[in-house]
């Protein structure tokens, strides 16, 4: 098959002939139609994941496609079928999986990280039957593959971790991918989204996308309480930076909300957080990885029916060899809105 892979961390990504991927007996083969390009993968690609180890390697986390091959143990899905996946994919069998809470699955595998990725004409799933969900025929494969990982990550991350209600301001600092999906996402509940991002193209995106305000990063702490002056209820880093930690929590009211949801660099990155304000205020730091696949089922719904509108959030539609330039380019060129390949 063709595909994109690279031999070391921070190195040449090329396009080429690649080993087809195998079913397992419990796994499932997927003809990628569509395969978003995520900052996760450059961190991948970065060496910042230690689930990476194996060389040659395939980046690429969120798709959808359509099933090719099943392995023999699965049941409930057919070549033909129309499936998007979860970036994260659950044993199914182990108490979280079982409560629902795939995400946090200590046998977990994603695509991407743990073994070859979508950045490819054919990717490899496990646990099919627990994994896999239908794609309906009115969600195209586009949409489909916005979904699997900044868009759900943002749902789950307003709705789910930072409880989001109508009145609520949140705070959603960065605004690429799974920034603006918080914003739209937010502003859906009802509540009122601030975007804040140091490029004014990025503040606009935000504005189109709801956002009832924008601010640059200088300006936010003093615009948020402007707007309230007990702060936001809830403050959500979408990018990963121990300087947004420390500010989201220095701002967000008594009893509020924070959710990480960015990468941060280190283990250390929460030292610039006043733990004092945290105890004092009772302020919540949350974690938010990512969504189970019934969640996804969920979000599916809402797509279908045209309450969420992800496919809003696509930038471009480029072909797997332009994809690779884009993803290589992320830290110096971050991309606005969302890039899709959808030519392999």
């Amino acid at each position: 098959m063709r595909g994109a892979s690279y031999s070391s961390f921070g190195g040449p990504i090329t396009v080429g002939e690649l080993a087809e991927p195998v079913a397992d007996a419990a796994g499932a083969v997927i003809e990628v139609r569509a395969t978003g390009i995520c900052r996760s993968d450059w961190h991948g690609w970065q060496g910042h994941d230690a689930d990476i180890s194996v060389f040659p390697h395939v980046p690429g986390h969120e798709f959808a496609g359509v099933v090719v091959d099943v392995g023999a143990d699965v049941a409930r899905w057919r070549p033909g079928d129309r499936v998007a996946v979860p970036f994260i994919a659950g044993c199914g069998t182990c108490v979280f999986c079982l409560a629902g809470e795939a995400q946090v699955c200590p046998d977990q595998t994603q695509p991407g990280f743990t073994h070859w990725g979508s950045f490819a004409e054919r990717v490899a799933v496990h646990h099919a039957d627990f994994n896999l969900v239908a794609l309906p025929d009115s969600v195209d494969f586009d949409t489909g593959a916005a979904l699997g990982c900044r868009f759900t990550t943002a749902y789950r991350a307003v709705v789910d971790q930072g409880r989001a209600g109508s009145g609520d301001i949140v705070a959603v600092y960065g605004c690429g991918g799974v920034g603006i999906s918080a914003i739209m996402i937010a502003e859906a509940l009802g509540a009122r989204a601030v975007g804040i991002d140091p490029r004014p193209e990025a503040r606009r995106i935000a504005t189109d996308a709801g956002a009832a305000a924008v601010f640059d990063p200088s300006e936010a702490h003093d615009g948020l309480l402007l707007l309230d002056p007990y702060g936001p209820h809830v403050s959500i880093d979408a990018v990963g930076s121990p300087r947004v930690v420390a500010d989201a929590v220095s701002v967000v009211r008594r009893g509020g909300r924070h959710v990480q949801v960015g990468l941060l660099p280190q283990p250390s990155a929460f030292g610039d957080v006043t733990a004092g304000r945290v105890v004092a205020h009772e302020i919540a730091i949350i974690g938010s990885h990512g969504i189970a696949p019934a969640g996804l089922e969920g979000v599916l719904g809402l797509v279908a029916s045209g309450d969420l509108q992800p496919d809003r959030l696509i930038g471009e539609r480029v072909a797997l060899a332009d994809g690779v330039d884009v993803l290589t380019k992320l830290e110096t060129e971050p991309a606005l809105g969302m890039t899709v390949i959808t030519e392999f």
